[in-house]
């Protein structure tokens, strides 16, 4: 490749790992990228640029807003997706001024994947992912796209959906399972996923048994954990020359790639839309959880007559705004 095209890749990559989310190395001490995590994104990226063509990005994403009304203000995306989607937007529009060409990325929406494992009914997936491309639409992106089991089994039930890929795609849980218990690099995931699926289940009013759904949780981060893999196998197969991108911390040198979906200080960019809230503090936005918004005397915004976001304010009126 001529020095040229090296400059652009470079360029390309410099841009996309200032927004990294590396997973630590054991002794905490690797949160850096370096030459072994460009390294693993350079012979795609190279490809691309070798050929002129647009370098296609692929996220599984967006899958649909928790169940617990503790931490986001409904089943439909709000500003926190939005806001998102702009960052990704820009992102992309980033790179295309440094390489013409340009990037495209595919929002894999991973909803349907696993919902049935975290509580959430099949229509509210549906009525999410309408949702995001109304936000697509709404923000007139013209460098990202959607993509969902449903557009890989059209006319498919959501659990014929998962059975297909389950049987198609399946890691091996057993193996999983062995990497968890040996401390390996799926072990932060695990521990991740498992308080995920606990704080969901935790919805008001819930009275069960802790230990019980602390066990109950352990188990199903594993089929979480394999389906997603699963899904990700897939979506390989698919496009098996896309970069890979992942909301999750990735290991140094990984074939996937770990970003962060906003720019935001270190406490909120952990939160992701469908966790969270959107809150206007003194000018800025962030991402936080609805019950730690409303705590903090956030007044809530409508748009539409939706819940939209939260501005922190010294009283809790309700505001609206058109749109």
């Amino acid at each position: 490749m001529s020095a040229h095209g090296m400059a652009r890749t470079d360029a390309v990559l410099d841009l996309i790992m200032g927004h990294q989310r590396l997973l630590l190395d054991p002794g905490g001490t690797h949160g850096d990228s370096c030459e072994h995590c460009r390294a693993a994104q350079r012979d795609k990226i190279d490809g691309h640029v070798r050929a002129g063509r647009a370098i296609p990005m692929l996220l599984p994403a967006f899958p649909a807003k928790s169940p617990n009304p503790d931490k986001v203000l409904g089943h439909l995306p709000d500003l926190a997706e939005e806001l998102s989607v702009a960052f990704l937007e820009a992102l992309c529009v980033r790179v295309g001024e440094v390489y013409p060409p340009g990037a495209h990325l595919i929002i894999c929406s991973d909803g349907r994947v696993f919902n049935d494992l975290v509580r959430i009914p099949d229509e509210h997936v549906s009525a999410y992912q309408r949702g995001m491309s109304d936000v697509l639409g709404r923000l007139g992106t013209a460098h990202i796209s959607l993509y969902s089991l449903d557009d890989v089994f059209p006319g498919t039930d959501p659990a014929g959906m998962r059975r297909k890929l389950w049987a198609d795609h399946a890691p091996d849980l057993e193996a999983l399972r062995d990497e968890v218990r040996s401390g390996g690099p799926l072990l932060g995931l695990y521990r991740g996923i498992t308080r995920f699926l606990y704080e969901d289940a935790k919805i008001p009013g819930f009275r069960g048994s802790n230990a019980t759904l602390q066990r109950e949780s352990r188990r199903r981060a594993y089929e979480v954990i394999g389906r997603s893999q699963a899904w990700g196998n897939l979506l390989a197969a698919i496009h098996p020359d896309a970069v890979r991108l992942s909301i999750h911390p990735q290991p140094c040198g990984h074939e996937k790639f770990g970003i962060f979906l906003q720019d935001a200080g270190d406490e909120d960019r952990w939160l992701t839309p469908w966790h969270a809230v959107a809150v206007e503090d003194r000018g800025r936005f962030r991402l936080m959880k609805h019950r730690a918004a409303k705590d903090a005397g956030g007044r809530l915004v409508l748009r539409g007559g939706r819940p939209s976001h939260y501005v922190l304010a010294a009283d809790h009126s309700t505001t609206s705004s058109k749109g």
